[in-house]
């Protein structure tokens, strides 16, 4: 008889960007809910779910979280989480029962939001500072 050759995941067909999104969309959903309802450490604040990217072949996916709170609270967050990850991939993977693989899950914080804010509070500050000052135009 011939031999069987096993074939690794990452070798089957890459999925369509399309079916790539709706399963990150999907994980970001049971994540969201998870890490809200159902994580008990008392070390995870207000944090939120703002997007996931999984790769080609379904074996990683970066899950983005952005967290409320002083550096220390966003620090234990995201130690309660990291340490919650095994706990959140197998929730995933009882909610994707139809996938044959379950992502390893990259949990990354999101500072955009926080980058967001500062913006726009130095644009705030600029405002102010040209009411208080308005600039002289030169009428001729």
């Amino acid at each position: 008889m011939g031999r069987r050759v096993m074939l690794h995941p990452r070798f089957f067909f890459p999925m369509s960007k399309q079916r790539l999104q709706q399963v990150g969309d999907r994980i970001q959903q049971v994540l969201g809910a998870v890490i809200q309802s159902e994580i008990k450490d008392p070390r995870v604040g207000f944090a939120t779910v703002t997007g996931v990217e999984v790769s080609a072949d379904l074996q990683h996916a970066t899950v983005r979280i952005s967290i409320m709170g002083d550096a220390e609270e966003q620090a234990a967050t995201m130690a309660g989480l990291q340490r919650a990850r095994s706990f959140l991939r197998r929730r995933v993977a009882d909610e994707l029962r139809h996938m044959r693989f379950v992502p390893e899950l990259h949990l990354v914080q999101d500072t955009s939001l926080d980058y967001t804010i500062h913006i726009e509070q130095v644009l705030r500050q600029v405002e102010e500072e040209r009411r208080a000052n308005p600039p002289k135009l030169d009428d001729d």
